[in-house]
């Protein structure tokens, strides 16, 4: 009888609705063996008992420490199977871990075009595809002269990045001077040109063989950006319905970046104007927040459970249909709301989901607050976020 599959998982209780990965796949008969730096009293009870055992390291970051956790690990149960965090920060984490003990998904050399936006771009062009012109720069005169190529405005982000975090809309000379002030010294950065477009995103997941089972789209209210920057009310959504040149776009770039047996999330512009797709970058990962929650409630589905099924014999059980909209509605502590967050409720109780707090660090984006609603209609999405973030006066 051949062993039960050993999958070593990567700081396993963060974020805290990821939990559910290890709950799914210790149900299935999955050895779940965790690793990270949180105390074992500090997991939730729900965590405790869906890991088969958990090792505790002083530091994640000391590669020895953690690779000794997986040797233990490989010492008393066995040959292992996966390693796997679904979490962008421990990418090359996991990669180092799988080259050294030679388990299958990414390794070290696969990292680059995962992690890069430069490479990135490299491997889009590959498939003939159709991407922002910009590159690294190497000084602050580099910088000048690209800017003077492309033209104001220019957008600057690290070439390893992840989110809107460190990015910066450049609209003039003086502000470029400006960031030369304040930037990283340690940080790689690239410029590209200013694209005028809404970024919509192709999320999902992909079997063992690269064929995408489950597929979502996000919108948002307006770029990521424009929110910190202006300190808007934002709201994004899984749309019911996605263009079918989003999916077959989608399908080109798991291909390209050899995705298996893992979740993806795509970040495109759609461009005002001609409505062409472009894209912006891959994550070889779940898209963050509360989005793979989100994707549940719009397919009643459960998508931890389909990965757990991927994980042990390539099936995807669940049939989607797509059936509703999903919005969150962020709010802000700082905003004079005409119906509080409890009118809102009352007001449309079929369709309210939950409401959501948000961690300090994530409040200026998301709101201290937020409502999560589904929907048949987008007509009826739209009207409850106006109700939710009306204002008094």
């Amino acid at each position: 009888m051949s062993h039960p599959l050993n999958f070593v998982m990567i700081s396993p209780h963060f974020p805290t609705n990821f939990e559910t990965f290890a709950v799914r796949l210790h149900e299935r008969g999955i050895r779940t063996l965790g690793i990270a730096d949180a105390p074992y009293e500090s997991l939730s009870d729900t965590l405790r008992n869906a890991l088969t055992e958990y090792y505790r390291v002083d530091n994640m970051e000391d590669y020895d420490q953690v690779y000794r956790a997986v040797a233990f690990f490989a010492h008393k149960y066995g040959r292992i199977d996966r390693i796997e965090s679904h979490n962008e920060y421990w990418l090359e984490l996991d990669a180092a871990l799988r080259t050294d003990f030679n388990v299958p998904g990414y390794k070290s050399a696969d990292m680059q075009p995962i992690k890069t936006k430069s490479q990135m771009k490299a491997v889009f062009r590959s498939i003939g595809l159709k991407v922002a012109r910009g590159r690294v720069f190497k000084n602050d005169e580099d910088a000048r002269e690209l800017a003077a190529e492309l033209s104001f405005p220019v957008i600057i982000k690290p070439d390893s990045g992840v989110g809107a975090s460190d990015t910066y809309k450049i609209r003039s000379a003086a502000d470029l001077e400006a960031f030369f002030g304040s930037r990283n010294p340690h940080t790689e950065y690239i410029m590209e040109e200013f694209i005028d477009g809404d970024i919509i995103t192709f999320d999902g997941l992909a079997d063992k063989n690269g064929k995408i089972v489950f597929h979502a789209g996000l919108e948002y209210s307006e770029a990521v950006l424009d929110t910190v920057e202006q300190d808007n009310d934002m709201f994004y959504y899984v749309p019911r319905d996605i263009s079918p040149d989003l999916v077959a776009l989608g399908q080109k770039c798991v291909d390209a970046f050899k995705i298996r047996e893992r979740f993806f999330h795509f970040e495109f512009f759609r461009v005002k104007g001609s409505g062409e797709l472009m894209p912006l970058e891959i994550n070889c990962r779940p898209p963050g927040g509360l989005t793979i929650d989100m994707w549940n409630y719009a397919n009643d589905f459960d998508v931890f459970r389909e990965y757990a099924h991927i994980v042990q014999d390539n099936t995807f059980r669940a049939d989607i249909t797509h059936p509703w909209n999903v919005v969150y509605i962020a709010r802000k502590a700082s905003k004079p709301y005409a119906h509080t967050t409890a009118e809102v409720c009352a007001r449309y109780p079929d369709n309210i989901i939950s409401v959501q707090r948000v961690p300090g660090v994530f409040a200026k984006i998301m709101g201290e607050e937020g409502i999560l609603a589904r929907t048949e209609t987008l007509a009826h999405m739209h009207e409850i976020v106006h109700f939710a973030q009306e204002k008094r006066g």
